[in-house]
Formats: structure tokens, sequence, C-alpha cells
């Protein structure tokens, strides 16, 4: 295999990992401000770099300027719309999960 087979493996194989902790994570934290960091985290990393091992799959002009700014775009608005959405969570007055919580349920 050639180095850029390997970047290709090695940056797919590391997306699909953070992109499966993004999925733990929103499926297993337990309020919204948590999930929200773990998806505009982790997930916008995974997709990221399995984005990245598509455009050196591809090695096409064209689909590698139109992946980096789909990039771009993704560093942009994923971290944005994780904040808009624990904005609008604190506007509404969910209150964040606190170890204390568990405690009072028993």
């Amino acid at each position: 295999m050639t180095p850029t087979e390997w970047a290709i493996v090695a940056l797919a194989l590391i997306g699909a990992f953070f992109g499966g902790v993004a999925s733990i994570g929103i499926v297993r934290l337990p309020d919204v401000y948590t999930r929200a960091h773990a998806a505009s985290k982790s997930d916008t990393l995974g997709a990221v770099l399995a984005i990245g091992a598509a455009a050196l799959a591809i090695q096409t002009d064209l689909a590698t300027i139109k992946a980096v700014f789909l990039l771009v775009f993704m560093f942009l608005t994923n971290p944005t719309a994780a904040h808009a959405i624990a904005r609008a969570a604190q506007d509404q007055g969910i209150e964040p999960w606190t170890t204390g919580d568990e405690e009072d349920k028993s």
C-alpha cells in the first residue's frame, strides 16, 4: 500500500471511531447540554476526518475543492448549531444534570 492509501485508511478509521463515540455519547449522556457537547465535538471531528479521507481517495481537483468547502462549512455550522440548541434549552429553563440528581431520586 502507498502512503496515501495508509492515510485514507487511517483517516476513515479514526473518523468512524469518533462518529461511534458521538453516537454513544448522544445515547448515554444524561442531559441536553452534555449531548450537545458530544454531538458538536465528536461528530464534527469524525465527519471531518471521514470527508478528508474521501477527498484523498477521490483526488480530483473539483472534488477536493468541494470537500474542503464542506469541511469549512462543517467546522463553522456544527458547533454553532450545538450552541444554539444549548442556548434554547437554557432559555426554556432546562437545568443541567448534576451528580446530586441521582441522590435525590433514591
